[in-house]
């Protein structure tokens, strides 16, 4: 058995209780976001409020990097006379990645790291009944003894959570413990029987004299019953900060908390004067329940097996980068309970605390960290920094009763594994000084945490179980992405299979796993790397069947729940990681419907999985497959009002091919207790002839469909040559592979259509639609890919030597006509630069369209084609 703060192994039984924070502000404690000055150079101003960052553009744009150095901040407060017998605290809770605050001209305080708070007594350096002047200076340098120091996120600068004045009597509950609440939960014992709470306060008196206080407990049932009171009398000396710990008597029959019954009870905390009057107050949420984790069983939550299956989660929205307001945040925990998931990851640092709060009331478990990622520094700033970050973040989240597992590593070997220019001995000292800061950090953790579960995820790669690294955390998460970057997706199961036999005492957890999807990808034949809604739904609804089937992995969390921002990335929307089950809006993509129809059960549920489909093309009589989630056992499919079938769920999904007709489709499926109706508008077309419609578009290169709003058109997959349609005569898709489908993965300049210029025919020189007469206008879509921008270690392939740079030359003819002669796109753009050449051309007779690209030097290439009929 492993339990915790023992060494031996197995499993890992825990009992206990936590709580969640609540504030009760009384006149203690000011929101003070609004008013405040922003520079980046200290001469141009301008008014902001908070949460602020300054990269919510620049991180967007067409030009590589974003804006990492100084912002300064100013805001002038003003403290009454009343004030001057009070303490006064400010107090940040989150700066991005390192501040220095002044108040009147005083430094009062530096803090290095981004993600959790603290603050500064300023007491003496105020003025009383006058304003003072709060300048805050923040930099997101890049910082080697500053974790984290490389990440597949957007470092965004700034003040981008709340800043509050809090104002306190002189006896009080402490803040200086790493800015804590001052007080900490644990259990003495937690079962269906009974359960006892201790309370531990860190009680402060700033006075020069003795004074005496009472501590007053009060514990409230579920249903707001008064169940314990009781009250300690404390002797406070001049200028003490005491410890006091209270063991408040045993509740019988507990209800225990958990997803299906969040159960919380209500603790309040009032220090009191021996007049009666309040001087400092706290209240918590209190969730009684035990957890444990077996190595061959997974994970249990007061006694009984249950599997963790939910998301990680990155803080970031579209438009806001992390400076977002607190409503949309809260409504990202809704939505992630709303698709029934049970356990969330807050990735890769610790998130805003009224989350945390939200999930003990929802009722789901957490997984908590720090940004230890991808690189540790040797040095003892470093160590100090991440040591000092880990503590603020276990004392600061302690006490939510969701919290069950604290992290501090992620994904800590990925450079060393693919920094080609690191000499051997180079890796062994990241090695070394990697396993070093780990064991430092789970030494802590357990200390400072004896009632939670130690974490850490690892990537593919065999370096952590070869450093021993992997054997330190009470659950190891393992982050894999079979079938994206690594092999296919029936790998998965089998490397778990293998890794249970090698290490058979390890209980483990599937912590990242989930390919890229962009809404605008669509087709019926998805492939590896290709971004379709097909493939995410292919490769989720696997690797759910596979973790479901071997009770010895403790749980899974997709990656990830939002779109989320990663400026150096390539995807179909740069700048953007595209592996959220719903768009940086947090509008859901199909997939998030498919795990709430497998996840919740709480009332019948289905959905048509068929958002996607807008500007579906279809030539003569094919039929296009959909799918549909459903929590049912089964249900009839209706297109038109005319029954097709009826079809049974495994999995909860079924898969349909449908006979769409032209124009506009109603598909309906229903049984006897849940029904669901959608509209699909399709194209059906039987020559092109532009009877029924005016444009034509194709994805040349590319076996998807592509939506492209910038252009209002749908651009077709692409095919060989078929007579009466269109297709390339020669040519073959350029950087394609059976592993990647993407083409380029890179930013395109000037363009919003990725999708349409990252993919590419080359040494395709004669290309034909064909047409009926008439004069149309067409533009054809090109980008020189040999201009490489720089690399992104997240898609990470060998080098392809259709890369190498060199000249491209060709002459472009359209039936016969030379349009453009000796194009090279290499000298013309420096840069990956979507380039568009459009003209009219005459079809006569039954010629249609032909495309010649004859090569000067080099192999041409193309992307795309768009056809309008102009008369």
């Amino acid at each position: 058995m492993k339990q915790i703060g023992r060494h031996s192994i197995g499993k890992l039984s825990i009992f206990w209780l936590c709580f969640s924070f609540t504030w009760i502000v009384f006149s203690q404690t000011k929101i003070i976001n609004s008013g405040w000055r922003y520079s980046e150079d200290k001469i141009s101003w301008k008014s902001v409020n908070l949460p602020h960052t300054w990269n919510v553009l620049d991180a967007f744009d067409d030009e590589p990097g974003y804006r990492r150095g100084l912002g300064y901040y100013q805001k002038q407060i003003f403290i009454p006379s009343e004030g001057d017998s009070k303490i006064h605290y400010l107090k940040f809770n989150a700066v991005n990645q390192e501040a220095i605050v002044y108040v009147n001209g005083n430094k009062v305080g530096n803090h290095k790291g981004g993600y959790t708070a603290f603050n500064f007594d300023i007491t003496e350096y105020l003025s009383f009944d006058a304003y003072n002047l709060i300048e805050v200076e923040v930099d997101n340098s890049h910082n080697v003894d500053i974790p984290p120091l490389d990440a597949d996120f957007t470092f965004y600068g700034g003040i981008y959570r709340d800043v509050e004045l809090i104002s306190l009597e002189k006896q009080h509950f402490s803040l200086d413990d790493f800015a804590s609440d001052g007080f900490y939960i644990n259990y003495p014992e937690v079962s269906n029987e009974k359960a006892k709470v201790e309370v531990t306060s860190i009680l402060n008196n700033i006075s020069s004299q003795s004074v005496n206080s009472v501590l007053k407990y009060e514990l409230f049932d579920p249903q707001g019953n008064v169940l314990i009171q009781y009250s300690e009398t404390i002797n406070f000396r001049p200028n003490q900060s005491q410890e006091l710990k209270i063991e408040l008597p045993e509740v019988k029959n507990p209800q225990l908390w958990s997803p299906e019954s969040p159960w919380l009870y209500y603790l309040k905390l009032e220090l009191k004067n021996e007049d009666g009057k309040t001087l400092d107050s706290k209240s918590t949420n209190v969730g009684f329940r035990w957890v444990s984790v077996d190595s061959d069983k997974g994970f249990f939550l007061n006694g009984e097996p249950i599997k963790l299956i939910g998301v990680n989660r990155h803080q970031d929205y579209q438009g806001y980068g992390n400076a977002l307001p607190i409503h949309l945040q809260e409504n990202d925990i809704h939505l992630i309970k709303k698709m029934g998931a049970n356990v969330i990851r807050f990735a890769h640092y610790p998130h805003s605390r009224k989350l945390y709060d939200l999930c003990d009331k929802l009722g789901i478990l957490v997984w908590t960290e720090i940004p230890v990622i991808n690189l540790v520094t040797d040095s003892r700033a470093y160590f100090d920094t991440s040591i000092a970050m880990q503590k603020e973040h276990i004392k600061q989240y302690y006490n939510y009763p969701s919290v069950v597992m604290f992290g501090y590593m992620n994904e800590i070997f990925i450079r060393l594994a693919f920094n080609r220019q690191l000499t051997d001995n180079d890796k062994e000292n990241l090695k070394k000084s990697a396993v070093n800061l780990a064991a430092k950090l789970e030494d802590v953790t357990r200390q400072l945490a004896p009632n939670h579960i130690t974490v850490m995820a690892c990537h593919l790669n065999e370096v952590y179980n070869d450093t021993g690294i992997a054997d330190l955390p009470m659950l190891l998460g393992w982050n894999l992405y079979f079938g994206w970057y690594d092999k296919q997706i029936e790998d998965l199961g089998p490397f778990l299979d293998e890794q249970h036999q090698r290490f058979p005492n390890r209980v483990m957890f599937l912590s990242e796993y989930g390919p890229g999807a962009d809404v605008r990808i669509f087709t019926d034949t998805p492939k590896k790397f290709d971004f379709s809604t097909g493939y995410q739904a292919k490769l989720h609804q696997s690797y759910y069947r596979q973790i479901m089937d071997r009770p010895f992995i403790a749980g899974m969390t997709a990656w990830n729940f939002a779109d989320f921002g990663s400026e150096f990335r390539g995807d179909p929307i740069p700048h953007v990681n595209q592996k959220g089950l719903v768009q940086y809006d947090r509008t859901p993509k199909e997939i998030y419907y498919w795990y709430k129809a497998v996840l919740d059960d709480s009332e019948p549920f289905v959905k048509v999985a068929t958002n996607h489909l807008k500007g579906l093309t279809l030539f003569e009589d094919e039929t296009y497959p959909i799918q549909v989630y459903s929590n049912q056992k089964e249900a009839a499919v209706f297109l038109n009002d005319e029954k097709l079938k009826t079809v049974q769920f495994k999995n909860g999904v079924a898969k349909i091919n449908v006979p769409f007709v032209n124009g506009e489709n109603r598909i309906k499926v229903s049984n006897t207790k849940v029904s669901e109706e959608k509209e699909v508008d399709v194209l059906r077309i039987k020559a092109l002839d532009f009877k029924e419609f005016n444009r034509f578009g194709i994805n040349i290169g590319a076996h998807f469909y592509f939506n492209d709003t910038e252009r209002e058109i749908t651009f077709v997959a692409d095919q060989p040559y078929k007579r009466g349609q269109f297709g390339f005569i020669n040519g073959k898709p350029f950087a394609m592979t059976k592993d990647k489908n993407q083409g380029i993965p890179h930013n395109i300049k000037n363009s919003e259509s990725e999708p349409l210029f990252q993919t590419m025919l080359e040494a395709c020189t004669d290309y034909k639609v064909d047409v009926v007469e008439g004069c149309y206008e067409v533009s054809l879509f090109f980008v020189e890919p040999q201009i490489r921008p720089s690399e992104n270690i997240y898609n990470l392939t060998d080098t392809n030597e259709s890369l190498t740079k060199r000249e491209r030359i060709f002459d472009i003819y359209m039936n016969g006509i030379l349009i453009e002669k000796q194009f090279n796109m290499a000298k013309a753009y420096i840069e990956k630069y979507g380039i568009t050449l459009s003209t009219k051309v005459e079809v006569l007779g039954n010629e249609g369209l032909s495309v010649s690209l004859k090569p000067i030097e080099g192999q041409p290439v193309i992307s795309g084609i768009l056809i309008e009929k102009i008369n």
